[in-house]
């Protein structure tokens, strides 16, 4: 591992893309469903324990929270999406500093997009990477909680999210990922390091 990823520390949270550090430098966000296991893939990729705050109820990530890795380079923990008891004008909120973001974003390099390995693509996934297709950014996909399949199913899973992620930008990737098993962390260091330019 990268040391620099060990060093990352909570930098701001911003409500609305006004708030947010300066547009410079190399972004990647980090995005999923509220319950795919996003804090604990950012907490896991840093080998920290609660630098990303996980919790027992789903969407509970309502700002853009920012973490320096350096002085250049940060990562971006988005709010959870397709949560049902969020109330919907906060829910408009929320969607709206994450349109901002991703659409106006300079510094953003990539997305990361989490996915329970369980229940992968549904309608909010197929709409981010949709979306991320259309604005040109690139997407590799973690899905969590590998350890959850026996290896067969998992790969099944991995080839048919590859071939439907394919069909909408061949540029998009995927992978497993456990953060349970810590397996899944060299994969998804090599991708960080490519969009933080880190050689």
């Amino acid at each position: 591992m990268n040391p620099l990823y060990r060093q990352a520390a909570f930098l701001a949270s911003a409500a609305k893309l006004a708030q947010a550090p300066p547009d410079e430098g190399y972004e990647v966000a980090f995005a999923g469903r509220s319950n795919a296991g996003k804090s604990s893939a950012i907490n896991t990729l840093c080998d920290q324990k609660s630098l990303a705050r996980t919790s027992k109820t789903p969407g509970r990530t309502q700002l853009l929270n920012f973490f320096a890795v350096d002085a250049q380079r940060r990562i971006v923990d988005l709010p959870g999406y397709g949560y049902a008891k969020v109330a919907e004008g906060i829910k408009r909120e929320w969607q709206g500093s994450l349109a901002a973001y991703l659409e106006q974003r300079e510094c953003l390099k990539g997305l990361m997009l989490m996915m329970d390995i369980r229940h992968p693509l549904k309608d909010y996934d197929q709409q981010m990477l949709d979306w991320a297709s259309h604005i040109s950014l690139p997407v590799h996909v973690l899905l969590t909680k590998a350890d959850k399949l026996n290896n067969g199913p998992a790969a099944n899973t991995l080839l048919k999210v590859r071939a439907t992620i394919g069909k909408i930008n061949p540029m998009f990737s995927a992978q497993t990922f456990s953060s349970l098993k810590r397996s899944g962390i060299d994969e998804a260091h090599a991708k960080l390091d490519e969009w933080f330019g880190i050689r």
